[in-house]
């Protein structure tokens, strides 16, 4: 029987990420949050009480629940792959917090089965689907700044040690600032510039052990495995480069810098690790003849408006996409690609050389414009 209607979502992993999902999944109207699993069934027991979802279990149960047809998986990056592995199995969709996995086998692997088996896959981020970066997108694809050539991009900050009262997987493999927020900035450059065709990057870590700043476990140290520091320039199969920033060791708070500079003019743009609020995303036209020192620059505001949506829009793309019979943006495809590019940068660390991306992507697609995520689009019809 053709399913149709609201699709069903069940999520394994109810940590701190999942408040994001929930807020924004629980008020699709195309969405229905049926199932919440956790290994801690209390912790998934709670979260369903406080998002009106009716059934709570640990992750079997979602895999179990025949009304799941999309799983939602927000578990650490170490079992991402065998996370994923397990839904399709069970027959589900799947949409993957990022990164996609943490090695290059295994990943390829997940995207080969989900194709096999005629399901589909999604990773995050899918902040490149809010109105801010969809705009962006648009316009650069309509020539607003002329021929893309150059990107410069920078995220760092002391650590999310700070906040984060369980920090120590951010620091181990499959994380730091490259594996946590390299997926925002690279997903995003692959979007605006399309694909990579090499890297060549720097590294380092100022220590080799952190401690816990806040919660229960305040003082408790733990290892770093991973650079904490890491800087890189990023070639594209179309031309053009990209620098990048990605560190945990800087007192200095400054996240999304995000510029794409053009032959007729550079784009601003927001954090990627948002979805289009921040500041207005705008165009800075070069300087005319008569200009003088001190420079007095203008600007075309493209979007001056806070996003109405967080996590969450890439599995109602899906949701659509799996009633209409279409296609979702942030694949399984772009996951690996992204992964791909980061693994790269890893073993451009260790061999102080450029590295070649040896994975591509076809072009990849925008949101339609009228695309209104609290739209019910997905009417249900007697079979």
């Amino acid at each position: 029987m053709t399913r149709t209607g609201k699709v069903g979502v069940g999520f394994i992993g109810a940590g701190m990420i999942s408040e994001q999902y929930l807020t924004n999944l629980t008020a699709f109207p195309d969405i229905e949050v049926v199932r919440i699993g956790d290994i801690d069934t209390a912790r998934a027991a709670a979260s369903a009480e406080k998002w009106g979802v009716p059934a709570s279990g640990d992750g079997s149960s979602v895999l179990e629940d025949p009304d799941v047809e999309i799983v939602v998986n927000l578990t650490l990056p170490a079992t991402h792959v065998e996370v994923s592995t397990a839904a399709l199995r069970a027959g589900k969709h799947v949409w993957s917090e990022k990164p996609i996995g943490v090695d290059r086998a295994s990943a390829a692997e997940l995207v080969a089965l989900a194709d096999s088996l005629g399901l589909k896959l999604g990773i995050a981020p899918d902040t490149v689907l809010g109105p801010g970066w969809q705009t962006a997108k648009r316009a650069i694809e309509s020539g607003a700044i002329g021929t893309p050539l150059t990107a410069v991009t920078s995220m760092q900050w002391q650590g999310p040690d700070v906040f984060h009262p369980n920090a120590s997987f951010l620091y181990a493999k499959g994380a730091g600032p490259l594996f946590d927020i390299g997926p925002y900035y690279f997903t995003a450059l692959v979007h605006l510039l399309g694909p990579i065709d090499s890297v060549v990057a720097t590294g380092s870590k100022s220590r080799e052990t952190r401690s816990l700043v806040v919660g229960p476990r305040a003082g408790e140290s733990f290892p770093v495995e991973v650079p904490t520091h890491v800087s890189v320039l990023t070639s594209f199969e179309q031309g053009g480069d990209a620098q990048s920033l990605l560190s945990f060791d800087t007192p200095l708070f400054r996240h999304g810098v995000f510029e794409v500079n053009g032959t007729e003019g550079t784009i601003v743009l927001p954090d990627p690790n948002t979805f289009g609020g921040g500041h207005p995303i705008r165009i800075a036209r070069p300087l005319t003849a008569d200009a003088s020192f001190p420079f007095s620059q203008e600007f075309d505001v493209l979007l001056d408006e806070e996003p109405t949506v967080g996590r969450g829009l890439g599995v109602l793309d899906m949701a659509r996409a799996i009633r209409g019979g279409g296609s979702h943006i942030a694949t399984g495809e772009v996951g690996y690609h992204v992964l791909d590019a980061m693994v790269a940068v890893e073993e451009s660390i260790e061999r102080r050389s450029f590295v070649e991306v040896e994975s591509t992507v076809a072009p990849i697609g925008a949101l339609p414009e009228d695309f209104d995520p609290f739209a019910a689009t997905l009417e249900a019809v007697s079979v």
